[in-house]
């Protein structure tokens, strides 16, 4: 059995050669959002939810993104709205946003 039920990872990654990077995109102040809200919600924790930095998880070009495991769903987001949709609906009722799914 997990540790925790789910686990967060959010690119974070800031890149100097001009390619796309997740950190363009606020990713850092989003995953700041997102811890914020799971311990507000009391989901932090032991069999709860952990939200993590990553360096880059290589999909940058798709960013912002952020996965959610054990279940390896990808994300991407715009705002807070959308980090709020995935606190919902894939971390509190199981089900997967499919509109924001990363290919």
């Amino acid at each position: 059995m997990s540790y925790y039920r789910h686990h967060l990872f959010f690119c974070v990654n800031q890149r100097t050669d001009g390619r796309p990077c997740c950190a363009q995109h606020g990713a850092k102040s989003m995953r700041d959002y997102m811890k914020g809200r799971v311990k507000a919600l009391g989901l932090a924790g032991p069999d709860g939810v952990r939200v993590n930095t990553a360096g880059c998880l290589d999909r940058c070009d798709k960013g912002p993104v952020l996965v959610v495991y054990p279940e390896a769903v990808w994300y991407t987001f715009v705002d807070h709205e959308d980090l709020d949709e995935i606190l919902q609906s894939h971390l509190i009722e199981g089900k997967v946003v499919e509109r924001l799914l990363v290919d």
